[in-house]
């Protein structure tokens, strides 16, 4: 198995989640991804949300937010397999999302997570 290194590792902490993108294929921290659900079928097929406070429910695709790397997971067709979906899949949320400028850090995932006592 071939492992690749992060883009910087200086920022790896212990226990820090490591994901793929989709789109290029490159681990990465889950800080600096954008998670991807799918919020309803629609005409066009399956409707793509961005969820960058990785908090909505179903299945999740990570993704870089950057156009080129949606472009790539479009072309490649990666979100049916990384969604386990069937038929044609809407990315223009996501699209729209991503020109606004909006980043995937609204919450810091350490944040995000529910604390119990």
């Amino acid at each position: 198995m071939v492992q690749h290194e992060l883009r910087n590792p200086a920022r790896v902490r212990s226990g820090s989640p490591v994901r793929t993108c989709i789109g290029c294929r490159e681990r990465a921290l889950a800080v600096d991804l954008l998670r991807v659900v799918v919020s309803e079928n629609g005409p066009k097929g399956h409707i793509l949300a961005p969820d960058p406070r990785r908090r909505l429910p179903g299945r999740g695709a990570w993704l870089h937010p950057e156009q080129a790397c949606l472009s790539l997971a479009e072309r490649r067709r990666a979100f049916g397999r990384a969604l386990r979906l069937s038929g044609s899949v809407d990315t223009s949320v996501v699209d729209h999302w991503m020109l606004a400028g909006h980043t995937p850090r609204a919450i810091p995932l350490e944040q995000n997570r529910h604390k119990h006592s």
